[in-house]
């Protein structure tokens, strides 16, 4: 797996345990070394938590998902990172999918909102739309953390077999050559 390219951005255990405030609010747990080894289901496991915090609509989700990470132990720097599918870009049309998936499963009539990007507006509108969007976004998040899952497990196990067979092929040209 790539695991040089992805240990090449993640920081690094000591890095994180000299934080005092990480040592003190999440103690010995930060010290596991699962949270910090990196395998094809640590890998898969975070990556699927990743996913699915991405999809919560709540400004703390990278806290959420080292918090998911560190309970299930997987990769905590990976779910951390995985979490970024939801950016200031894509934050707009994910949640307004999910709003839509929501209002059409519901099977709630379209009612037009004008959106303004205001604390007001949120809470004027909050009472409308909360029910579809929460929909939505517990339904994609457990759709994406599933494909998430099976594809990263599905890309590490191909890694692993051409990394083997490039191996084999190698071997087998220094024999014969």
């Amino acid at each position: 797996m790539p695991k040089k390219l992805i240990r090449r951005y993640l920081p690094t255990p000591k890095d994180l345990r000299a934080y005092s405030s990480l040592r003190y609010a999440l103690g010995g747990r930060l010290h596991d070394p699962d949270v910090w080894h990196l395998n094809r289901r640590s890998a898969s496991g975070a990556i699927a938590i990743g996913l699915f915090v991405a999809w919560i609509p709540l400004p703390i989700q990278m806290v959420l998902a080292a918090l998911l990470a560190l309970l299930v132990r997987v990769n905590l720097p990976l779910s951390v990172v995985a979490v970024w599918v939801s950016n200031p870009l894509t934050m707009g049309p994910m949640y307004w999918s999910a709003w839509r998936l929501g209002r059409w499963l519901l099977d709630e009539p379209y009612v037009p909102v004008q959106f303004e990007p205001t604390f007001a507006w949120l809470t004027a509108e909050i009472g409308m739309i909360w029910q579809p969007l929460g929909l939505g976004c517990v339904l994609l998040g457990i759709v994406s953390a599933g494909l998430g899952y099976v594809i990263s497990r599905l890309f590490w196990r191909y890694h692993v077999i051409r990394t083997l067979l490039l191996r084999r092929r190698s071997r087998a040209a220094s024999r014969n050559g």
